[in-house]
């Protein structure tokens, strides 16, 4: 799969697309940029569902470097993303969650279901 946009959100600023490119091993690697939130979450929802079904069977990676804040609807998004990558055989990594979003994983304790790597290439590699 190469480079290729996949939206593009609101000009408010809120979320500004998805960016997909080949990663190491034959991973898909999905870059989010802006807010995961209930003003940015149309944008993405179904592109995001749709890497998931095809990348399958294989490794998703979400590089979250890009994304600025997360609320409970991008998290519940995130949620749906793995429940998703599971039933279709779907590796799932998140990579590169700013201080935020960690904490949001920390508060919520949903980083213990989340597989997260602090790079790209670490996530490709694990997945």
């Amino acid at each position: 799969m190469g480079s290729g946009e996949l939206g593009t959100g609101p000009t408010t600023g809120r979320t500004e697309g998805l960016r997909t490119a080949s990663g190491s091993d034959g991973a898909v690697v999905c870059s989010l940029t802006g807010d995961l939130d209930l003003d940015g979450l149309a944008e993405v929802e179904e592109p995001l569902r749709g890497l998931v079904a095809a990348a399958a069977p294989g490794v998703l990676c979400l590089d979250l470097s890009a994304v600025g804040f997360c609320d409970s609807t991008g998290l519940n998004l995130l949620l749906r993303l793995r429940l998703d990558a599971e039933e279709s055989g779907v590796s799932l990594v998140l990579a590169q969650p700013g201080p935020q979003l960690s904490r949001l994983f920390e508060l919520t304790g949903t980083g213990a279901v989340f597989r997260v790597f602090e790079t790209v290439g670490e996530a490709c590699a694990a997945g």
